[in-house]
């Protein structure tokens, strides 16, 4: 069976990772999808790229580099606020510090935001991918959603800004969608099923 490593140690992450890429073959065959830990991979990585695509691409030679001929992918996602100067952007997962909660981020985001009208509240999510083939070729691809922030958290179900981050076509939070809605039109979603394409070109 071959071997897919995601440079990641987000079990949230990992989830929708396996629901997105659950029918993907590689030269016929059936592919694991490993996380890092999975995988048996500790490895220091310094995200200092200016942006998604350098930082993912970053992400995946480092873990490429411990992965013995595994096919290596990594993103680097974030949220961009249009009125905050595009923030946090690709300091997303480190804004206020990486030990500081979701809760708390996405309060002083709000907080942040209080009195801006909803059409000023404009945001995006952005995913890039990179690959590294066993042979030392790189494949990259992006992918974004659209949205609004909210005035304040609403949903159980995703992580991160999810429930801060307002889809206009549902009227909801990414947090409210279920995993299939959310799938569907995500950031994550849409890279993840380019990239599956590419590697279908590539190797079928």
């Amino acid at each position: 069976m071959k071997k897919v490593i995601f440079a990641t140690g987000n079990s949230g992450k990992m989830k929708e990772i396996r629901m997105i890429l659950k029918d993907l073959t590689i030269e016929g065959e059936e592919v694991a999808i490993l996380s890092m830990k999975e995988a048996g991979i500790q490895t220091e990585i310094v995200e200092d790229g200016g942006t998604f695509a350098e930082n993912a691409l970053i992400k995946a030679k480092a873990v490429a580099a411990c992965a013995q001929g595994a096919i290596v992918l990594a993103d680097d996602s974030g949220l961009e606020i249009d009125y905050l100067n595009k923030e946090p952007g690709i300091f997303s997962a480190r804004y206020m510090g990486e030990n500081t909660s979701y809760h708390e981020k996405n309060r002083n985001l709000i907080e942040r935001l209080a009195g801006v009208p909803d059409e000023r509240r404009t945001a995006r999510f952005v995913c890039a991918i990179a690959c590294v083939l066993p042979d030392g070729e790189v494949l990259g691809c992006e992918g974004t959603v659209e949205g609004r922030i909210g005035y304040e958290e609403k949903g159980e179900n995703g992580f991160g800004y999810d429930p801060i981050f307002i889809v206009p076509e549902y009227g909801k939070s990414t947090a409210q969608l279920t995993e299939e809605e959310k799938n569907e039109i995500s950031h994550r979603g849409k890279a993840l099923r380019r990239m599956k394409e590419l590697l279908s070109i590539h190797y079928n």
